[in-house]
């Protein structure tokens, strides 16, 4: 930063001015305002290192984020997940989580799960090209992932209790979209009724909707013309 007059911070497709520091005046200014106020009392930065952060995070701060130091600039793509729905399935049954889209030409799909957010599955429209990722996290996915190449949703057959957890669905190109599920996969032995599985799914659901989580999706720079 020493070396920099002006950092700015810019956001989304029309490259909007959201933060900026001018070095010689000493000044730091946030712009609470802009895009119907979305980042209004959320955004703070760190004038030693010119630092961004973003509090209290919704699903409509996904996007690119560019930060602007001279000639510079960086970019981080953000991927905001707010779990929105929670599934319950007994071990053995199939379960599919839709995307409630229609992809398009320029998309790229891909299915994250776990706290590592690792990659299990991925269409590219563009390549006319569908992977799932068979031998990850000890091959637990193996001939058990399908996808939908009109929507991208994702089913899982023949599921096990390991399956559970949260899986996270990226669209990537073309425009930003972000959704989570919380799989619950139970023991048949252990589910003894309906009324159990229903209470089971309710608190399931209620610690999905409290749950927040952040993902930074692709880092990556380059030198502005």
């Amino acid at each position: 930063m020493k070396h920099a007059d002006v950092i700015q911070w810019r956001f989304g497709d029309e490259n909007t001015v959201i933060a900026e520091i001018n070095i010689w005046s000493d000044r730091i200014t946030v712009y609470d305002d802009v895009l119907d106020g979305r980042f209004r009392d959320r955004l703070k930065l760190d004038n030693q290192t010119g630092s961004l952060i973003i509090t209290n995070t919704r699903a409509e701060h996904t996007g690119d984020y560019i930060l602007q130091i001279k000639r510079e600039s960086e970019i981080f793509r953000l991927f905001v997940f707010d779990v929105l729905k929670s599934v319950s399935v007994m071990e053995g049954d199939s379960v599919s989580l839709n995307s409630d889209t229609e992809m398009k030409d320029d998309d790229v799909i891909q299915w994250r799960f776990g706290d590592e957010n690792t990659l299990i599955a991925e269409i590219n429209v563009t390549a006319d090209r569908i992977t799932v990722y068979d031998d990850v996290l000890d091959g637990r996915f193996r001939d058990r992932l399908k996808l939908d190449n009109q929507t991208g949703s994702l089913t899982i057959t023949n599921t096990t209790t390991e399956h559970t957890g949260d899986y996270k669905l990226l669209m990537i190109s073309g425009r930003f979209s972000s959704k989570s599920f919380r799989v619950s996969v139970y023991d048949s032995v252990h589910c003894c009724g309906p009324t159990e599985a229903v209470i089971r799914l309710v608190l399931s659901a209620l610690v999905g909707v409290a749950t927040v989580i952040i993902v930074v999706y692709e880092i990556r720079s380059r030198r502005a013309e």
